[in-house]
């Protein structure tokens, strides 16, 4: 499980993940602590795949770090060995939360390279630094927290999700947002959140989601350690100072 010490501007985060894949199941792991100054953080991007239904997704928040790092965060189900996810029994207690705190090349390159069958798209968001550095932190307060008390995973009120927006709506002031349906039916929070004016890019949504689907230029970038800058390349609100 992952976990973070912060001492004023620095953080160490321990058990910070990265695999270096040959297959969708054959890898090699390794678990760092990365060092980062809480200053340096200064966005966020959004990545919604998809493996099946349009309708439901896995999304993923990566912040960027400084110019040229990305540090992802993915909220998943933690299984023992040996067990595999169902979506039926997501719906009990069959699983626990935990927040994989990855390289880009491990969480992203995983779902665009190896994965068959998944689509990957990645928007730049409108976040400033000020909320990116309080989500940053918010993100590592929670990992700390379900490390020293889990907590049930559920499908649908306790997901990838579902998460990411509560955790959101504590750092938002005023009355909190008005629920919307796209919550549980993910496929759809990338639409809902350029609704809401959150993803950056001058673009009618269509266009916009066309130019976000990054598998072909991920495994284009292949093993190369700029993985990240390349993924990023050309794609609309990505030239956005922030």
């Amino acid at each position: 499980m992952p976990w973070a010490e912060i001492h004023d501007d620095q953080v160490s985060i321990h058990n910070f993940r990265h695999c270096e894949y040959r297959s969708e199941f054959e890898y090699t792991c390794s678990w760092t602590t990365k060092e980062v100054k809480l200053s340096d953080v200064r966005g966020i991007d959004f990545f919604i795949t998809y493996w099946g239904s349009p309708w439901i997704a896995h999304t993923i928040l990566s912040f960027q770090i400084g110019d040229d790092d990305h540090l992802a965060m993915s909220i998943e189900t933690r299984k023992v060995v040996g067990q595999q996810y169902s979506a039926i029994q997501g719906f009990f207690r069959k699983y626990t939360l935990i927040y994989v705190i990855a390289d880009e090349r491990d969480l992203i390159k995983l779902r665009t390279n190896y994965r068959k069958g998944e689509d990957v798209y990645m928007y730049r968001t409108k976040a400033d630094p000020a909320f990116a550095q309080a989500l940053f932190v918010e993100y590592l307060r929670r990992a700390d927290e379900l490390r020293q008390r889990p907590q049930w995973y559920n499908a649908l009120t306790n997901n990838c999700t579902t998460v990411i927006f509560k955790q959101m709506t504590e750092l938002t002031l005023g009355a909190p947002p008005k629920w919307d349906w796209r919550y549980l039916l993910n496929g759809h929070s990338d639409q809902m959140e350029y609704e809401k004016g959150n993803l950056a890019g001058n673009l009618p949504f269509a266009e916009l989601k066309k130019a976000a689907h990054i598998n072909l230029s991920a495994r284009a970038a292949g093993d190369a350690p700029d993985f990240s800058k390349r993924i990023r390349q050309g794609r609309p609100g990505f030239d956005t100072p922030h």
